[in-house]
């Protein structure tokens, strides 16, 4: 078999540094293959996909990606780590990836190896000097970033590391890679021009949060430089069609309804939910009229904007902490959502190596034949979460879509 290279992304939507990353990965690795492993239509940051999970396929298979895998919706919405670990997992499970290729914002992967020794190894001293941070009353990635810094102990090396995102993202793929006994060989790419977070254009680069902003502020024609022609005009076809969700407050009403509906005791059940977080929660769901306004009551120094969003996220999908516990113990399905030609090659060679592999490529004769109830009911929730994603379109709002959509096959 020829050298295949694996993604995990967001494509959220895919634009020009997406390209860039594809192509100079593919070059450094020599690979002929590549696998893409994306989140469905809720993503990591608890937030909701600007499009829908299929064309993001699209998009990828246009742009160098041969096969499209969808990371089930409990991994997609869940923490750094457990968004990692449940995509290498499936990438460990195809049994045909040599190398997992990620950005970030430093340009040595040992300074990002090394964090992840840390946080995998777990050392006495780290975990003290953890807790004290904690003590003080600091959110669970400052207190992680402060006692990283004291126990590394070399500020020059790693000072600002732990404030990019995909710095952190990649120290949970190099420490997933470590907890699965993983054979895949990891790369990082740096991330050029624009960060993250960035909100502005540099060249013909602009970062996905930069895009979807563009998108609320009605600046198109900025969005075509920054994105490849074929994706901009996909998305151009959704925004047509009304089929987008620009983000969570599409949901305001549901989730503010969901929480009233539910009791402090059913809150806490909520990942993500601890140190009687749920009072608060529930609290100002019964005072709230926005999402806006509840996320700015709740949140702290102890508990960020992102960790309350996807705690509801979770309540809006019906999420428990059972669930996420699950999802850490098991080896996900591979759903495919899309591939070419060279894409079908991979599909094979992966049944021939492993005939037991779950390959969903049909949702219906899936859930039917399924003995496995916990893949089941992974399999249902992203079933029940497209349903609701689509409540959130202008026009079009059908249920049921993993059934009636067809693979995307370029």
């Amino acid at each position: 078999m020829s050298r295949v290279l694996g993604i995990i992304a967001e494509y959220n939507p895919f634009h020009n540094g997406h390209l860039y990353h594809i192509a100079k990965s593919k070059q450094e690795t020599n690979a002929q293959y590549v696998i893409a492993v994306i989140s469905g239509n809720f993503v990591q940051r608890g937030n909701t996909s600007l499009i829908n999970k299929w064309t993001k396929a699209r998009m990828a298979l246009l742009n160098g990606v041969d096969l499209v895998i969808e990371l089930p919706t409990v991994y997609s919405i869940s923490s750094a780590e457990n968004f990692a670990e449940g995509a290498v997992k499936i990438l460990n499970s195809l049994g045909i990836v040599d190398t997992i290729s990620f950005g970030m914002e430093t340009s040595d992967i040992s300074t990002l190896n090394n964090i992840a020794n840390v946080l995998y190894n777990e050392p006495k001293d780290y975990i003290t000097i953890l807790s004290h941070e904690l003590k003080k009353g600091n959110s669970y990635p400052k207190a992680r970033e402060n006692a990283l810094m004291m126990y590394l102990n070399d500020i020059k090396r790693y000072a600002n590391v732990m404030a990019g995102s995909n710095n952190i993202l990649g120290i949970e793929y190099l420490k997933a890679l470590k907890r699965t006994k993983s054979t895949i060989n990891p790369i990082g790419i740096k991330r050029e021009k624009v960060l993250y977070n960035d909100k502005y254009i540099v060249d013909e680069f602009a970062s996905a949060t930069a895009i979807r902003k563009m998108l609320m502020t009605k600046e198109l024609n900025d969005i075509s430089k920054v994105m490849p022609r074929n994706s901009y005009l996909l998305l151009g076809e959704e925004l047509k069609k009304g089929h987008y969700v620009i983000d969570i407050s599409r949901f305001e009403k549901e989730i503010i309804y969901t929480l009233r509906k539910m009791s402090a005791e059913d809150i806490a059940k909520l990942p993500d939910v601890s140190e009687g977080l749920e009072n608060s929660i529930k609290n100002a769901a019964d005072s709230c009229n926005t999402l806006n306004e509840l996320i700015n009551i709740v949140k702290t120094k102890r508990f960020t904007q992102t960790r309350i969003q996807r705690i509801l996220l979770y309540s809006l999908l019906g999420i428990d902490k059972k669930q996420m516990e699950i999802s850490k113990k098991i080896i996900p399905y591979v759903r495919v959502l899309g591939f070419n030609n060279k894409g079908k090659e991979l599909i094979s060679e992966m049944m021939n190596l492993n005939p037991k592999l779950n390959v969903v490529t049909s949702v219906k004769k899936y859930i039917d034949n399924v003995a496995n109830k916990n893949l089941r009911e992974m399999l249902e929730k992203d079933i029940l979460a497209t349903n609701i994603y689509t409540l959130g379109y202008y026009s079009d709002s059908y249920s049921n879509l993993d059934y009636t959509n067809k693979i995307e096959i370029l």
